[in-house]
């Protein structure tokens, strides 16, 4: 599998459709030199490859030595890169933009500066209806060039104007590039350290943000500026467990491209992205209706064109889906219908395991680790969970200390009582390390150690014991990703009334649909 990842021309190659595969065929035909002949059946050759391997590539290409493969490979990437450009250029903005601006540059170099201008012109109002100031930058530039060493008769009328809107376009593109690096910054924190811990990390993360924030932000009316500052108030109130506070900018997130449904399709990943945080934070508060509209909102936008015919979006889609899926199930308490889904899940991962980070696979993995302990299939939820403990990857401290606690619970399901005294030792070691221990798992592993001594008539007490523990716990902010991750007061409930786990949380559900439909029928 490593070798897939060793080569960028063979990831490249295989990332492409039959459609891009033939339009390139055509594309290399047109020159049809002795040197595009060869990269021709260079590519055929990848294509064919299952792995990197070039020994075996060099087998294939009879006539062409080692010292060769390295010039031509590169020439192929050109090729192929070029094919694309010319592709999709139609479906792009960028692209689109770019060209127009490589159009006027020739003109102006040609000395036809009054057609270049008129291309910049059309440029410019593309790229201002399109929001795209770092571009209107590079445009605003060349027209102030082409002013200033060039007699065009426009310039008297021209030189407030240009000043005025570079200076406009300047101040905005500091502004968005301010906002969403910061943007960035707190989502980066997330990725690292998981939800903030306790009051410490709290009061840390507030003073960055307080410290960070440009003066003025929220003055901003711009689409990107608000876009970015909805962003890092999303990611700021997930990561404090704030959960309604992350609805609320979800929210503002999703509404501020129906407000705007041009920039959906500019900014297409944004609003998938926002899409995912609202199906989130929906799951959180346990907002069921609210989840089944947005998911199907969702699901109708992945089959667009607009994703069906992007591999970025649409992989994108499918994994935001497929998590979402998996969350309503958790939702349910319908962990065995849920498992469904996952050999169609593993092919997917297998057809998209060139494109799809580490993290994504991470999260996966302990999902449907939970489909399974919530079906009572604890072998197997082992087997997922082994896939994230023995992972190298050094992020999300929380997902690994949460992977080893939902394994030790399987092994106390599945009675290895044996193992469970040094696995709790060594699961309260790793987090205690990781300074990721909350009062709740101080209680379970507490109750863990206890349960060894106690005979099996006496333990439903214990677990009720237990139960009123834990529940003094449930409105504690930095207590609820022990709740979210394992929801373990269901589990201590299944074993306290002695029903299976999906049944408990089945008839939370019902409880609250059915205190759903009484509001809406007083109103």
């Amino acid at each position: 599998m490593a070798n897939r990842f060793s080569d960028i021309l063979f990831q490249l190659i295989h990332s492409l459709e039959k459609s891009e595969k033939r339009h390139f065929k055509l594309y290399i035909k047109r020159s049809s030199t002795k040197e595009d002949l060869k990269i021709v059946k260079l590519f055929d050759a990848l294509d064919k490859l299952g792995d990197y391997d070039e020994k075996l590539l060099l087998k294939k290409l009879p006539g062409i030595e080692k010292p060769q493969l390295s010039n031509l490979k590169t020439h192929l990437y050109k090729q192929i890169l070029a094919s694309l450009r010319l592709l999709k250029s139609a479906e792009s903005i960028d692209l689109q933009l770019n060209e127009m601006f490589d159009y006027a540059h020739i003109l102006y170099k040609k000395g036809l500066f009054v057609q270049s201008l008129r291309i910049l012109d059309r440029a410019k109002e593309t790229a201002k209806v399109n929001q795209k100031f770092n571009f209107l930058a590079q445009v605003l530039s060349l027209e102030k060039r082409i002013e200033t060493l060039h007699i065009t008769h426009s310039m008297q009328m021209r030189a407030e104007q240009l000043s005025a809107e570079a200076l406009e376009v300047s101040a905005r593109i500091d502004m968005v590039a301010r906002l969403s690096n910061l943007a960035l910054r707190v989502y980066s924190w997330y990725i690292s350290n998981g939800h903030a811990r306790n009051e410490k990390d709290d009061e840390r993360l507030k003073q960055f943000l307080d410290e960070q924030l440009p003066p003025h932000a929220w003055e901003q009316t711009g689409f990107y500026e608000r876009l970015y500052l909805y962003q890092i108030y999303n990611w700021y109130a997930y990561i404090r467990q704030d959960f309604l506070m992350y609805y609320r900018y979800s929210q503002k997130w999703v509404d501020l491209f129906a407000e705007q449904p041009l920039m959906v399709r500019v900014e297409t990943g944004h609003y998938i992205k926002g899409l995912h945080n609202l199906l989130n934070a929906h799951f959180d508060l346990r907002n069921y209706q609210k989840f089944e509209i947005t998911l199907q909102q969702f699901e109708a936008f992945a089959q667009s064109d607009r994703v069906i015919q992007n591999d970025n979006f649409r992989i994108q889609s499918f994994l935001y889906i497929t998590t979402a899926k998996i969350n309503q199930h958790f939702m349910l308490g319908t962990f065995s219908e849920g498992l469904s889904q996952v050999p169609e899940i593993e092919r997917q991962l297998k057809e998209y395991d060139l494109f799809i980070d580490r993290h994504r696979i991470l999260v996966l993995n302990y999902k449907i680790a939970t489909l399974h302990f919530g079906s009572g299939d604890y072998t197997t939820c082992i087997d997922y969970l082994q896939r994230i403990i023995h992972d190298q990857v050094d992020m999300r401290n929380d997902l690994q200390c949460y992977a080893r606690v939902q394994h030790l619970m399987a092994h106390y399901e599945l009675g290895n009582f044996e193992l469970m005294e040094s696995l709790t030792k060594s699961v309260y070691r790793f987090m205690a390390k990781k300074e990721n221990l909350t009062r709740v798992e101080e209680e379970m592993f507490k109750f863990l150690r206890n349960s060894f001594h106690v005979s099996r008539h006496t333990l439903r007490a214990e677990f009720e014991k237990f139960l009123q523990k834990i529940k003094k716990f449930e409105k504690n902010r930095f207590e609820a990703r022990a709740f979210a991750y394992l929801d373990i007061i269901s589990w201590v409930e299944s074993k306290v009334y002695q029903k299976p786990m999906s049944n408990i949380i089945r008839e939370k559900y019902l409880k609250s649909r059915k205190r759903t439909y009484k509001i809406a029928e007083t109103q």
